[in-house]
């Protein structure tokens, strides 16, 4: 089963693979012009990549968590997918992924922590965490 997963922000969108359900890695993020341009380009990741499931972060607390499901959502929908798409609760992930990155690299808008995020959604969501 080829799994990949999506952590979706306004102005990135970190992307992870996982291949053996053991190893998930990040891949470089998606940067975001617009949802159209977005959706194409994740789509078209995933076909590439003959992904199976799509697991994409779903906030669950905090201030403005229902604004921002309620926006994720719309973006799912503009991915028009016919592979099963389940939902992970990102809580903490991108805080998760600056700490694991600290020293690593200079935490650049380039999508990394992004990325990073989404590999550690798609952990939890296949138990790894």
């Amino acid at each position: 089963m080829k799994y990949a997963s999506i952590d979706v922000g306004l102005k990135r969108i970190g992307v992870a693979f996982c291949f053996d359900k053991t190893t998930v890695l990040p891949q470089n993020a998606i940067l975001r012009k617009n949802r159209n341009q977005a959706s194409k380009d994740i789509r078209e990741l995933l076909g590439e990549w003959e992904i199976q499931t799509l697991v994409v972060g779903l906030p669950k607390d905090g201030s403005s968590a229902e604004e921002m499901q309620r926006r994720i959502m719309h973006f799912v929908s503009l991915l028009e997918l016919e592979i099963p798409i389940k939902y992970q609760d990102e809580q903490g992930s991108s805080f998760e992924a600056k700490e694991l990155s600290k020293g690593s690299f200079k935490h650049k808008r380039d999508g990394k922590i992004d990325s990073i995020a989404a590999k550690i959604i798609l952990e939890r969501h296949l138990g790894l965490l």
